[in-house]
């Protein structure tokens, strides 16, 4: 019969949380042994997140409580800053993948720097894998703890990372104008994320301070052996799931196509699309693919990436069961290969 792994996931009763519960619920090979949450321990998911009723779950519990002498794998959906605390006081034994930012910079104090205070578990930091499942496979393979990437990070760096690989931009002129859905701000409540604060119109944030920066600098400066330092906007979009972000780079279209689909043309998840076609956000809505095109710009020399994907699948939690997969020597595209919602 085939294996299967009792998983459990702290901090369920936000948006990636949810998003996980719903992806697992249909994994041939995952059974959700434990859901915790804090102000809304006691409750069932159902009560918290309706369209989940009909699943047979867990209730809700705190962290303390939770039984982890069973447990093979936990997702940590924790906020950022939290994460580090309580994933140092799990069991050695087991393998947690963590969707906060608590472990994507290797440097503690890069880390310090854009965080804002000391990381506060350096050992686990310097163990810990970055999640960008396409590109560190091998190490995640092996890892006891992985870091989920940021979707705004993610979004970018599967258009950008290849290209420097393969030489053909310039490093010195990449500019990354990207916008977001409003479900990437968490599910707590924010004056600026009320829907009469953000229908009707779209605006920058965070501009050239946006902590995604960091790991731009850290992965595109590792693959390019010297400093990159990239331009990146963020805008929010009054809509809830997706990112799009729009790439502008000195180099050869052609070239540039040729480099993305020959990196991913064993990529299950990652589709290049005919050279002169853009992608859109619904088309990868509530799925864990995404998409890549390619355009020349009217300037020679010059070219556009687009690059789409679905902060709360690929850029958050599909990405972590992916990485899990790959943890627990399963199928990597298993709970994982359902088709984009349409319309």
């Amino acid at each position: 019969m085939q294996q299967v792994f009792d998983i459990a996931i702290l901090g369920a009763s936000g948006y990636t949380g949810a998003e996980l519960v719903r992806l697992i619920a249909t994994h041939p090979s995952l059974r959700i042994a434990a859901l915790s949450a804090d102000r809304k321990a006691g409750m069932s998911m159902g009560e918290v997140f309706p369209h989940l009723r009909h699943l047979d779950l867990p209730p809700l519990q705190p962290i303390g409580e939770v039984d982890f002498s069973a447990i093979d794998l936990v997702f940590c959906a924790l906020p950022h800053a939290t994460s580090q605390e309580v994933i140092a006081s799990l069991p050695r034994s087991l393998k947690i993948v963590d969707l906060s930012a608590d472990f994507r910079l290797r440097d503690p104090e890069v880390y310090a720097r854009w965080y804002g205070h000391e990381h506060r578990a350096l050992d686990l930091q310097a163990e810990a894998v970055y999640g960008l499942t396409e590109f560190y496979r091998d190490e995640i393979r092996s890892a006891r703890l992985v870091a989920g990437t940021g979707c705004n990070a993610a979004t970018g760096i599967y258009g950008i990372l290849p290209l420097l690989r393969a030489g053909v931009i310039d490093p010195d002129e990449i500019i990354i104008d990207l916008a977001t859905g409003v479900s990437g701000a968490g599910r707590g409540a924010k004056e600026g994320m009320l829907h009469s604060e953000v229908s009707e119109g779209y605006h920058a944030y965070n501009v050239a301070k946006h902590r995604h920066l960091a790991e731009f600098d850290q992965e595109f400066s590792r693959v390019a052996g010297r400093p990159v330092t990239v331009t990146f906007t963020p805008h929010l979009l009054p809509q809830n799931r997706g990112i799009l972000a729009t790439i502008y780079l000195r180099g050869e279209a052609e070239a540039i196509h040729a480099a993305l689909a020959s990196a991913y043309k064993a990529e299950p998840f990652v589709v290049v699309l005919p050279l002169g076609e853009a992608p859109a956000t619904r088309h990868v809505r509530g799925s864990n693919f995404v998409h890549l095109g390619v355009i020349a710009d009217r300037r020679p020399g010059r070219a556009m990436v687009f690059s789409t994907l679905d902060n709360l699948a690929k850029g958050s939690s599909g990405q972590a069961l992916q990485n899990a997969n790959l943890m627990l020597g399963l199928p990597e595209t298993a709970g994982l290969m359902a088709a984009p919602l349409f319309p």
